[in-house]
């Protein structure tokens, strides 16, 4: 075991793993509250009306649906970057604190509630997840160094705080916003990605060297494993790297600018020859550089990568149908579905919603407790500051009941729905972790298949929820049911996917380019959202057309279709992988 290791162990161990593994979580979680919290919002205030106590902006839904998507492709676009800079420059414990300054910077532009500041704001916010996203996985990956066998129940664990976070930040954020003022959501946001800040920089002691600058190294004095080799980028690839960027940049800004202010960047507008020809001229010199470098490294680390990148198809496949959540089902939640609730109707929602808000509570607090037992004396100032931001969220929570329980009818929020996700995962990701572990562990391509059948059966409920929905219709009030049925066996695929993916990347890719490697895979999920809001945005064209069932039932086939694709692609990556697990 190496000095790293140990240093983490000596510092006690939470539920069997590491301690520094839940300092982590709870840094993870405060970014989440942040990034969650702001999301539930956005569409939903940009879609509102522009009268009223509350007033919104009055935007169009394809508007709306293309600002999200930009930023949430850009949010994992810019993971690239900020892991090359960490890896090269600043190290990942820099980059995390760097990144919450700025996302800290973005959330506050966009509680001013002005188009400039909006903007302002979403771009301290791409930039901020840049540095924040791919360092924070780096940093587990190097904790696990020793201990591979773990990291799938690591990482399991560690999508717990990310879902901890969401089911929190969408519950506050969105109550906030929706009740009292879109401000006070935005607000808010910004305050907890403050204090996560805090709380993982002054925790440093409990990481040792893990995350620290690196030290400049030549390539001759990088570690290489025997039989593998260096693989730098050619003058040609680097050109080509440059040529994909451009093309991909001014086709992601050129979606928005069309659609939101009617002045496009290319010809023809958001779908024109033009930004279609663009876009697929990109596509072709990221296969080309792909295929290239592929072919130049060693056989195993050739075959490895070229799983990594079979996973990574199949991830676009699953984010562009999970991702509708931001989007459509936002539209669906606030527009289709019944909310207002009187009677027994409301006093059954305001229990129940009382204990999915304290029950996931206690006991994230319960695991806190167990994290100060453990590291409250070698990180006092650190657990003070998290302490203090927890008495808030039992503040802010009291708050909220104490509202809810003074009125005899309720009306439930559309970003209530969206917290069914986060709650989902508390629920269920301890079992996924055992299930992991136990010699009942499926291959990867399985994990995938699984998931994304899934999704699709998840959309299928949408699709008999709309069924009964009028060609072209605006608002409807359909039962809640289908969308708590959706948002469970969305959970559910998540659970098979998401956290494994990030496993057996990190188990695949060589450890000289774990933080740039994440950086691509944050690159198929981000091709993922903006395929999502892109495809989301033809919601109005759809349901005029044809009907709002089929525009669920698009989301219900393709992933099923996929996932089926997966398990069929199993005998080849099992040897691709060669022994990996």
């Amino acid at each position: 075991m190496s000095d790293n290791s140990n240093s983490l162990y000596a510092n006690g161990k939470v539920l069997g793993h590491p301690s520094g593994l839940f300092v982590l979580f709870f840094t993870e979680m405060w970014e989440r509250f942040s990034f969650y919290g702001m999301r539930a919002l956005l569409v939903i205030f940009l879609i509102g009306s522009i009268s009223g106590d509350n007033p919104g902006w009055g935007w169009e839904r394809e508007a709306a649906l293309s600002l999200l998507g930009t930023y949430a492709l850009m949010v994992y676009l810019t993971p690239i970057m900020g892991g090359y800079i960490a890896d090269h420059l600043i190290g990942y414990r820099n980059a995390v604190v760097v990144g919450a300054l700025l996302m800290t910077l973005g959330h506050a532009s966009m509680a001013l509630e002005t188009p400039l500041f909006l903007y302002i704001g979403i771009g301290f916010l791409i930039i901020g997840n840049g540095f924040f996203k791919p360092n924070m996985t780096s940093i587990i990956s190097k904790m696990y160094e020793e201990h591979p066998e773990k990291k799938d129940g690591a990482y399991t664990i560690f999508y717990m705080g990310v879902n901890a976070g969401a089911f929190l930040g969408i519950m506050l954020c969105g109550y906030l916003g929706e009740k009292v003022a879109w401000s006070y959501g935005f607000g808010l946001a910004g305050i907890f990605m403050f204090l996560g800040m805090l709380q993982f920089y002054f925790a440093a002691p409990i990481f040792g060297k893990i995350g620290d600058k690196p030290e400049a190294k030549s390539e001759e004095e990088i570690e290489v494993p025997e039989g593998d080799r260096l693989n730098p980028f050619t003058q040609v690839d680097k050109i080509l790297i440059a040529l994909f960027a451009i093309l991909s940049i001014v086709w992601i800004f050129n979606d928005p600018l069309d659609k939101i202010g009617g002045t496009a960047l290319l010809p023809g507008g958001a779908e024109g020859t033009i930004a279609n020809t663009v876009i697929l001229v990109a596509l072709a010199i990221f296969l080309f550089l792909l295929i290239s470098r592929l072919t130049r490294y060693t056989p195993l680390v050739r075959d490895r990568m070229i799983a990594v990148a079979i996973f990574s198809f199949f991830t676009v496949f699953f984010w562009a149908a999970f991702e509708q959540a931001a989007g459509s089902m936002a539209i669906f939640a606030k527009d289709y579905t019944a909310r207002a609730l009187d009677g027994s109707a409301a006093g059954i929602f305001k229990t129940v919603d009382t204990i999915v808000t304290i029950v996931p509570l206690i006991i994230i607090t319960w695991v806190l407790v167990k994290l100060f037992g453990q590291t409250f004396q070698k990180i006092s100032l650190s657990n003070i500051i998290l302490g203090f931001s927890f008495v808030l969220i039992w503040g802010i929570v009291i708050f909220k009941l104490q509202n809810e329980f003074s009125d005899t009818g309720t009306e439930v929020p559309a970003t209530w729905y969206a917290i069914l996700n986060s709650l989902f995962i508390i629920m269920f990701a301890p079992l996924f972790s055992r299930w992991w572990e136990s010699k009942y562990n499926p291959t990867g391509a399985v994990k995938y298949g699984i998931g994304l059948a899934l999704l699709g059966i998840g959309f299928g409920f949408l699709v008999v929820g709309s069924s009964m929905i009028p060609q072209g219709a605006k608002t409807a009030s359909v039962s809640m049911i289908w969308l708590i049925l959706a948002y469970l066996f969305h959970t559910l695929g998540e659970l098979c996917l998401s956290p494994v993916g990030l496993s057996y990347l990190s188990k695949l890719v060589p450890g000289r380019m774990i933080a740039f490697m994440f950086g691509i895979y944050y690159l198929a999920i981000a091709i993922g959202n903006k395929l999502a809001h892109f495809m989301g945005g033809k919601i109005d064209a759809i349901t005029a057309q044809y009907s709002l069932s089929t525009f669920f039932l698009i989301f219900t086939i393709v992933p099923i279709a996929a996932g089926v694709l997966a398990v069929l692609l199993n005998p080849l990556l099992k040897r691709l992988m060669h022994g990996v697990r």
